[in-house]
């Protein structure tokens, strides 16, 4: 069935080089089975419609929220939005637009923390984003949708290193309607560029090039929510790339060094084998994770959520080249990505046959810690703090 939108009213207010009424025209385009009309005339016969107020500020995730309740969404009391049978049209439009609704109106009124709150997808937990579109609230509205497109549970680099940074450039991109794919683009020829660097043994232009590739996997991702501009073509590329370099890239450094690298016994060939197994091993792990419940393994308990930070991928890894690269051993670089690509696999797969086990025992699909936000701040305080959101992200730390 598919729910018609309209949107009520407009906001003066800009962020990040979109209107408010652009901003929920792209959100609503974004949400499965909701099409947006241009005039209330549009909803009549419709068996359900969304109205949303363009003077308030949302999340898509808000509105999908939205999309699985009837009733009044409303921000410390004010009426913001609205789902609606045809039945209560009439009397949700009233409501949204400061008038009185007709006797006898039975629409539930719920905030938005009422109605989501964990997002699997982003690996966080915090209210969906409901604010009035104020312009002495500028600074704080961006932030909030800057800080919102931020994975709560990532590595170490992308969690702590590179928000605030991150944010800068976003806001330049944005500015210029430069597109999340033209920064992706620019990622793909910088990691070209930078397996060519290893190969020929060119490792600190090839770390430059990597560093800078990975700060934009982080740019282009966060353009594309804040802007609204994600696109299929544009995921597959941003995550087709990520999922496949980092062997890759190991295997090319690995052959630039003067020597054939050699490890307790092992052969070159061996080891560039196991950074293959490694790799594709530890994916394997968390791809089976999936069929244990609703979480990801990396958000079933706390330990995992701080074990993300530094497991066996991309980030984690460069940190490790860089150092050693540093200090004159690159072959000590590539021989602690393949001891430390292997060891994360084997701690995935332990967790992974942990997880089965509580699965068989319980009976029950496996849960995030983080499923419940109260118990969760209640009995992992720390962790939660952590990894609910990316606080930094939010100009809050």
């Amino acid at each position: 069935m598919t729910t018609r939108a309209y949107i009520l009213g407009d906001s003066d207010v800009v962020l990040w080089g979109i209107s408010s009424r652009e901003r929920l025209s792209r959100q609503i385009a974004s949400v499965e089975d909701l099409v947006l009309v241009e005039t209330v005339e549009a909803l009549e016969g419709a068996d359900a419609a969304v109205l949303l107020r363009a003077d308030f500020l949302y999340e898509v995730r808000t509105i999908t929220a939205l999309m699985s309740r009837r009733g009044v969404l409303t921000h410390e009391g004010t009426p913001a939005a609205a789902h609606v049978d045809q039945s209560e049209l009439t009397n949700a439009l009233a409501l949204l637009n400061g008038e009185t609704p007709v006797a006898g109106s039975a629409l539930e009124r719920f905030e938005a923390r009422d109605i989501q709150t964990f997002e699997r997808s982003l690996r966080r937990t915090d209210p969906p984003t409901l604010l009035p579109m104020l312009e002495e609230n500028h600074q704080a509205l961006s932030n909030r949708l800057y800080g919102s497109a931020y994975k709560g549970v990532t590595d170490l680099v992308t969690k702590f290193w590179w928000p605030k940074p991150a944010r800068r450039v976003v806001a330049w991109c944005a500015d210029r309607h430069i597109t999340p794919n033209s920064v992706t683009g620019l990622g793909v020829l910088l990691m070209l560029f930078a397996g060519w660097c290893f190969y020929e043994g060119a490792y600190v232009v090839g770390l430059v090039a990597g560093w800078i590739m990975t700060f934009l996997d982080t740019v282009d991702g966060k353009l594309a929510r804040v802007t609204i501009q994600s696109s299929r073509a544009g995921h597959l590329l941003d995550h087709g790339m990520d999922l496949i370099h980092p062997p890759f890239w190991y295997w090319l450094w690995g052959l630039g060094l003067a020597a054939s690298p050699t490890l307790w016994g092992l052969e070159a060939n061996t080891l560039y084998a196991w950074i293959f197994i490694g790799y594709i091993g530890g994916r394997v792990a968390e791809g089976a994770f999936h069929l244990l419940g609703n979480t990801a393994i990396f958000t079933w308990q706390p330990f995992d959520s701080y074990f993300r930070l530094v497991t066996g991928r991309r980030n984690p890894n460069m940190i490790l080249l860089t150092v050693f690269t540093l200090i004159g051993l690159p072959e000590w670089g590539f021989l602690s990505v393949v001891i430390w690509t292997v060891l994360s696999t084997v701690v995935l797969f332990v967790r992974l046959f942990m997880g089965l086990a509580v699965r068989q025992y319980s009976g029950e699909p496996l849960n995030s810690w983080m499923e419940d936000p109260e118990t969760a701040a209640a009995e992992h305080p720390a962790a939660f703090r952590t990894f609910s959101t990316t606080r930094s992200a939010y100009g809050d730390g």
